[in-house]
């Protein structure tokens, strides 16, 4: 990356990954670090507990699912694919996994559904699929921003515990916290400076 930011003569770096893409996010500050590029990361705040959420806060994916505990519960996982792996060893529980893409191969448990499905989703939408699936706990990314939300509010509506995954240590660089905010950076660096590449 560092390489590419130098042969394409780019002068400003922007990550906006995922909030729990943090190898990419490393990578990012590496090659801004090495080509002398400034870096601007877009990092959306998380999500805060609020009144009436029931949230346990996890470590990590094998964390998560050491807190769903040794009795059978009809588990949510709200984490993409990659990360459901980790719940085989727990199969006595039954899985409802939501991803964008499927999940092949298939988790190793007796018990699990899958929805293919890209968000938002709406509360509403939300809590029909919770009571749906009598769902008792929720794994879920704390990702911030809105498109997602509805399944914390569903949550917090029904009296259902949210596991929540807490966000990767991500590099130190700097940042800003939607879009807007952004622009006004790039606005100001290209103004700062001669003609500039993004």
């Amino acid at each position: 990356m560092a390489a590419y930011l130098v042969a394409e003569r780019i002068d400003l770096l922007v990550d906006a990954t995922h909030p729990y893409a943090a190898v990419i996010a490393a990578n990012a500050a590496e090659a801004a670090k090495r080509s002398g590029v400034p870096i601007l990361a877009l990092r959306r705040p998380p999500w805060s507990p609020v009144a009436g959420d029931r949230w346990i806060d996890a470590d990590d994916i094998e964390h998560a699912v050491s807190l769903l505990g040794s009795a059978p519960r009809r588990v949510f996982l709200a984490i993409g694919r990659k990360e459901v792996r980790a719940f085989s060893s727990a199969p006595q529980h039954h899985y409802l996994i939501r991803s964008v893409d499927p999940v092949d191969p298939p988790l190793a448990v007796p018990n699990a559904s899958y929805l293919v499905a890209r968000g938002p989703f709406s509360e509403a939408d939300e809590r029909a699929l919770l009571e749906k699936h009598r769902i008792e706990v929720v794994v879920a990314k704390n990702s911030g921003g809105t498109a997602t939300y509805g399944k914390m509010a569903a949550a917090r509506a029904l009296g259902i515990e949210v596991v929540m995954l807490r966000r990767p240590a991500l590099p130190s660089v700097p940042s800003v916290g939607d879009v807007k905010e952004a622009v006004a950076w790039l606005d100001h660096a290209l103004l700062s400076g001669a003609e500039r590449g993004v």
